[in-house]
């Protein structure tokens, strides 16, 4: 049996606010922004190249079993580019605020590119969820 991880929840505060800026700043494609009961509000949105994606509830009840996310309580949710500097340019030319690129040293977090699977950059949505972007290898980049 496969399991796959399809959907992940991002708690916002403003889901148009949050639409626009994963959509137009990051560049995910909306799949779904439905209203699929009365004040029951999904918008869902997937990055490109990519089987999972994220979703952004409105007055849905929290699954059994489960808790309500604080806005901005997301942290260190992971996507994989295979040219970081490049995905740092594209985000900064759409006006996102992104940390230089990084990777870890001996001493740490050190600027700029490391070796393979050692080069990352971070940025946050406007509520303050925490997303860090990763270069991997290109021949694995389509699994």
């Amino acid at each position: 049996m496969n399991w796959t991880l399809e959907v992940v929840p991002v708690p916002v505060t403003d889901m148009d606010r949050a639409k626009e800026f994963y959509a137009d700043k990051i560049g995910f494609k909306v799949d779904l922004d439905d209203e699929v009961a009365p004040g029951m509000r999904i918008i869902q949105l997937t990055p490109p190249g990519s089987r999972c994606s994220i979703a952004m509830l409105h007055g849905m009840p929290t699954a059994p079993g489960t808790r309500e996310m604080t806005p901005g309580a997301l942290q260190g949710l992971q996507l994989c580019v295979t040219d970081i500097e490049a995905a740092r340019e594209e985000l900064v030319a759409r006006g996102v605020v992104v940390s230089p690129v990084r990777h870890v040293g001996a001493s740490g977090w050190e600027d700029g590119k490391g070796e393979t699977w050692n080069s990352f950059l971070t940025f946050e949505d406007p509520d303050g969820n925490g997303w860090v972007v990763q270069e991997a290898p290109s021949e694995l980049s389509a699994r």
